[in-house]
């Protein structure tokens, strides 16, 4: 009988106590995988994984080291264990290392509400293979695509974290997702778009068709682009790039980079770095959302928060040794793997939307660049110099003239993120929800 999640977590703790740890956390992860790729009307691939990983991480004193297995045998478990507490004796010493005090752990958390899993049988491959193949017939519907690239997956995970200071707990989720990429034209007049999409449970899914035909439409949209003007101009940042600005951010405030003291943000903490009126909210505990959690890698009570409050920068993305690096508490952000210790990042993040229109931004810009894509990036932690490779839509006197590519966009995140204009059209199902954003004064390099 193959022994459940909780159960081999339980065994690491007692290999690594025999073993002379002084402390210890264990992870245990399992789960399947399944995606189909059709390309050119073919098969291009299917592929299904399942497997059960185990980590151990074991402490001696201020010194510790982290060990994973794919085989979760008795045996390995207990050369794992021999093999971390070695490892840890050899280990540099560093103050801030240590499990949670017992009083800071999670308790009596409520997956229900999380509603993290969906419940229905797993689609088959067959079942993946037609819906792939819908959003792929979908595309070649318009007129003028040539070929598409069109996936779907499906993935069923669970975990359990237990550790030597009593905390011990587990959890679910599923993930489906559908996705095309449409081509339209040939040789250096190909043009290339995508749209996707992804949910927790499957029944939540929009129909095939439908992102098909998105693929393809905008895909058709960036034939005949050209290079935009050089100039100062204001950009907009379409709602499927705008993600990006805030990822900058988040970044720039993780307790690794802020502790190293190489951080363009290291020296705003309790400052404006947001117009007023808007507020970057973390909110681990939103229902059906792929990063939603109950607890962190750490086991600490994951909750809402405002990372920033009316433009204000209210705190970092701390876990346990970063807080103690900067004499700060945990933000409960710890987030691991099974094979390296903790370390900060966040979970679902909402900024404030606006009260207008993508459109009424593309109107309000005058003459500028409607950003729909991005590619490369070049961004200078220590100083916030940002520059990225963009295409997207050339805007005249607030209306769409013509798609352009081949440009490159420019600032200082520290003064973007101070103009940024948001619009309302932040897709209620993502993780990271940022609508539309309008920023003046951008440096555009094109022709």
């Amino acid at each position: 009988m193959t022994p459940s999640l909780s159960d081999l977590t339980q065994a690491l703790l007692d290999a690594a106590r025999k073993a002379g740890a002084d402390s210890a956390d264990a992870l245990a992860v399992s789960g399947t995988a399944l995606s189909i790729e059709i390309r050119k009307g073919a098969l291009e691939q299917a592929e299904r994984s399942e497997g059960v990983e185990i980590g151990l991480r074991v402490l001696m004193g201020r010194r510790q080291a982290c060990v994973s297995a794919s085989d979760t045998s008795p045996a390995t478990i207990l050369a794992l264990a021999e093999r971390a507490v070695a490892m840890a004796r050899e280990a540099p010493e560093d103050q801030t290392v240590g499990l949670a005090d017992p009083s800071q752990l999670a308790q009596d958390w409520n997956l229900a509400a999380l509603d993290l899993a969906d419940p229905a049988p797993e689609p088959g491959p067959a079942a993946l293979e037609e819906q792939a193949r819908a959003v792929e017939a979908a595309a070649l519907g318009a007129n003028g695509i040539t070929q598409v690239e069109a996936a779907a997956a499906f993935s069923r995970r669970a975990l359990h974290l237990a550790a030597t200071n009593g905390f011990s707990g587990g959890y679910g989720r599923t993930s489906v997702s559908l996705s095309a990429v449409a081509f339209t034209g040939a040789g250096t007049d190909m043009q290339r778009d995508y749209a996707g999409e992804s949910r927790v449970y499957l029944s939540d899914m929009p129909d095939a068709d439908s992102i098909g035909r998105l693929a393809a439409e905008r895909a058709l949209q960036r034939v005949g682009s050209v290079k935009p003007k050089t100039g100062t101009y204001p950009v907009l940042y379409d709602e499927r790039v705008a993600a990006s600005l805030v990822s900058h951010l988040l970044s720039a405030i993780n307790g690794t980079a802020i502790a190293r003291g190489s951080s363009w943000a290291r020296d705003l903490l309790g400052q404006r770095i947001l117009p007023a009126g808007i507020s970057l909210i973390e909110d681990p505990h939103r229902p059906r959302i792929s990063a939603s959690r109950p607890f962190d890698g750490e086991g600490l009570a994951t909750r809402r928060r405002a990372i920033v409050d009316d433009g204000v920068l209210t705190g970092w993305v701390l876990d346990l040794s970063t807080g103690r690096k900067l004499g700060m508490p945990s933000t409960a952000n710890a987030s691991r793997g099974v094979s390296a210790p903790p370390s900060p990042s966040t979970t679902n993040i909402d900024l404030t939307q606006g009260q207008v229109s993508r459109d009424d931004l593309l109107a309000q810009m005058g003459t500028g660049l409607w950003v729909t894509s991005m590619i490369g990036s070049t961004i200078n932690p220590t100083t916030g110099d940002y520059s990225r490779g963009a295409a997207g839509f050339w805007v005249e006197n607030g209306r769409i003239s013509h798609p352009v590519h081949e440009c490159t966009i420019a600032g200082n995140l520290r003064d973007m993120l101070r103009r940024i204009i948001p619009a309302n059209d932040a897709r209620p199902h993502l993780s990271t929800r940022v609508p539309s954003i309008l920023i003046d004064g951008m440096t555009i390099a094109g022709a």
